[in-house]
C-alpha cells in the first residue's frame, strides 16, 4: 500500500527537489493513486524559453502533475565532448520551474542513475548509426538509456520533448513503441530567438562574432523550404548556397528526409536537417517541408 504524501513529498503550491530514484517513485505511484496524470520534462538543465515551452505544453495536459528531470547524462557525451563545461546552474533551473508552476523537480546524481557495475544500455537500432550518429558514435544509446531508466522512475502519462533534437525524438518515439512504454511522448515545436537561431543551451558557448554566423543555420533551412514546391534537389540546392556564404560555419551534414528520417518522398511532408561547428560550438536544427506541394508548412 502506498503512503500517504507528506509536504517533503510534495506540496502542491511549490516545487519540490527529489534526488531519490526509489523516494520519487513512491510519490508518483500516490499521485497516480490519487488520480493524477504525470508528464515528464527530460532536461540537462541550464533551462531557457525553450525549456519553458516544453513545460506549458505539459501543463495543460489534463490533470497533470509536471516533473522536470535536471541530469548531464555522462553516458551520452563522447570523449572529446563538452561534458565537464556543460553549463549548470541548479538554483535558477528551480527557480524557472517554479515560475512555470512545476510540481517536482528530480535531479539525481550520477551514481543514482547508473551504480556501480550497471552494464545494459539500450541500442538505438540502425538510425542510430546516421545523421548524428556518425559524428557522434554512440551518442544515442547513451540518451536512449537514459529516457528508458526516467519513464520507469518516473512511470509518466506523457513525455514532452523538443523537436529541434528530431533525431533524438524519433528515437524515443521508436523506442517507446518498440518496448511497449505505457505513455504518449509529445514533440513541441522549436522555440527561436528574434533573428530565427534555435534555442539550445549549447548557445552560451558562442562569442558575438560566432553568434551571428550561427544564424546562417535557420537561414539555410528557411532558404530551403521556401523553395520546396520545387523538389528536393531544389531545396539541398537553396540551403547549401546559403551556407556557403559563411565559411565561418563548418557544415557536418545537410540532409533532406522523411518526417520518420526514412528517405525523403518526391511530394509530401519531409524534414531538412542540419548540423555545423561554429567555433567550438555544434549546433543542430531542422525544419519542416513540404515537397512538391507548396511551401514550408512550419513546425
Amino acid at each position: 500500500m502506498t503512503k500517504p504524501l507528506t509536504k517533503d513529498d510534495y506540496r502542491p503550491d511549490d516545487v519540490t527537489v527529489h534526488r531519490d530514484p526509489v523516494r520519487l517513485n513512491r510519490v508518483i505511484r500516490a499521485l497516480r493513486n490519487a488520480g493524477r496524470n504525470v508528464a515528464l520534462v527530460p532536461t540537462m538543465g541550464a533551462l531557457h524559453a525553450g525549456h519553458r515551452q516544453l513545460i506549458r505544453e505539459a501543463q495543460v495536459m489534463q490533470n497533470t502533475v509536471v516533473v522536470v528531470s535536471i541530469f548531464v547524462n555522462p553516458l551520452q557525451f563522447g570523449p572529446n565532448e563538452d561534458l565537464a563545461k556543460y553549463p549548470r546552474q541548479f538554483e535558477s533551473d528551480v527557480d524557472i520551474c517554479r515560475q512555470e508552476r512545476v510540481g517536482i523537480v528530480f535531479a539525481p546524481s550520477a551514481e543514482d542513475m547508473y551504480p556501480k557495475g550497471a552494464q545494459v544500455t539500450v541500442h538505438p537500432g540502425p538510425l542510430g548509426d546516421e545523421l548524428e550518429g556518425v559524428v557522434r558514435p554512440g551518442h544515442f544509446a547513451g540518451v536512449l538509456t537514459v529516457v528508458s531508466k526516467l519513464f520507469n522512475i518516473v512511470q509518466p502519462t506523457y513525455a514532452v520533448f523538443g523537436q529541434k533534437d528530431y533525431q533524438q525524438l524519433q528515437l524515443i518515439h521508436r523506442m517507446a513503441r518498440d518496448l511497449n512504454f505505457p505513455l504518449d511522448v509529445v514533440g513541441v515545436p522549436t522555440v527561436r530567438e528574434y533573428d530565427g537561431l534555435a534555442l539550445s543551451s549549447r548557445n552560451a558557448y558562442l562569442s558575438p562574432e560566432e553568434r551571428h554566423h550561427a544564424v546562417t543555420l535557420s537561414a539555410a533551412l528557411t532558404a530551403g523550404a521556401y523553395v520546396s514546391s520545387q523538389g528536393a534537389d531544389a531545396v539541398l540546392k537553396a540551403a547549401h548556397d546559403v551556407l556557403a556564404q559563411t565559411p565561418e560555419v563548418e557544415v557536418d551534414y545537410l540532409e533532406l528526409r522523411g518526417v520518420d528520417l526514412g528517405p525523403a518522398p518526391e511530394n509530401g511532408d519531409a524534414r531538412l536537417l542540419v548540423a555545423a561547428r561554429v567555433g567550438a560550438t555544434r549546433l543542430i536544427d531542422n525544419i519542416a517541408v513540404l515537397l512538391g506541394e507548396g511551401d514550408e508548412q512550419g513546425e
